[in-house]
């Protein structure tokens, strides 16, 4: 592990200390899952980005073009 010092806000600071108290947490793993969330957040749009870039419309319609063309089943209708 490795420390880090924050300045925050007082204002802030508070909000902080309120909602970790509600989660049931400490201060810190609060800012820790917060920091993780914000991470795994930006490495998913990453990670979509990429594979976007990967796709081909063609490809995509080639592939709907062999999906037959049926009614759906009761349980899956809306």
């Amino acid at each position: 592990m490795s420390a880090l010092s924050l300045r925050l806000p007082k204002y802030l600071h508070e909000q902080l200390d309120e909602l970790a108290q509600k989660e049931g947490i400490s201060v810190n793993q609060f800012i820790m899952l917060a920091v993780a969330e914000k991470i795994a957040a930006i490495s998913a749009v990453e990670y979509l980005e990429k594979r976007a870039r990967r796709g081909s419309r063609e490809r995509f319609l080639e592939i709907l073009n062999r999906a037959p063309d049926v009614e759906p089943e009761d349980s899956d209708k809306l």
